[in-house]
């Protein structure tokens, strides 16, 4: 094939997108997308999380973490929204291990493994009036509790709907 066919091969593969993007723009979504990110008031890990199916990223113990691409939510909040929030914990994430890549630290893991936590919570989705979603941040407080936000700015800043502490304990005995 010469470069002109392939070359026109191409403009026509580009005139042939552009058309099906401009298809794709006719409607208005029903959704909007944004950023998932996280905030871990405990001391545990978290090894991975998800809202209603969508990965997030892992988060260290009283950490932030985010930007992962991303959240779902309805263009037009109505009362009663849910999200499934699933989510796994490392109750011990300083453990001190074997080197890395040994057969010790195979053995270290698997025993190790047995300890992480599977955690699921259905949470309000709090009402929203923006026409975009920056991101859907997910706060991860002591005794398995979840809170959500959707604001544009970021935790601590005034402002911010979810005001507690980045640093919480685990109280002795939680709430039921």
């Amino acid at each position: 094939m010469s470069y002109l066919n392939g070359s026109a091969v191409c403009q026509w593969l580009g005139g042939c997108l552009l058309v099906l993007l401009a298809g794709c723009s006719l409607g208005e979504s029903k959704f909007l997308g944004g950023n998932l990110n996280g905030v871990n008031h405990t001391s545990a890990a978290i090894n991975y999380f998800s809202v209603n199916g969508y990965g997030g990223p892992n988060i260290s113990p009283h950490g932030y973490g985010g930007g992962m691409c991303c959240a779902m939510l309805p263009r037009q909040w109505q009362p009663g929204l849910k999200l499934k929030v699933e989510w796994e914990t490392d109750p011990n994430p300083y453990a001190k291990s074997p080197p890395l890549g040994t057969d010790e630290f195979r053995a270290f893991m698997v025993k190790h493994k047995v300890n992480y936590q599977q955690h699921s919570i259905i949470v309000d989705l709090p009402a929203y009036e923006t026409e975009t979603l920056c991101s859907l941040k997910v706060h991860f407080l002591p005794c398995d509790q979840v809170k959500v936000a959707t604001a544009c700015m970021a935790f601590g800043q005034p402002g911010y709907p979810i005001k507690e502490p980045l640093e919480m304990k685990e109280p002795a005995v939680c709430p039921k």
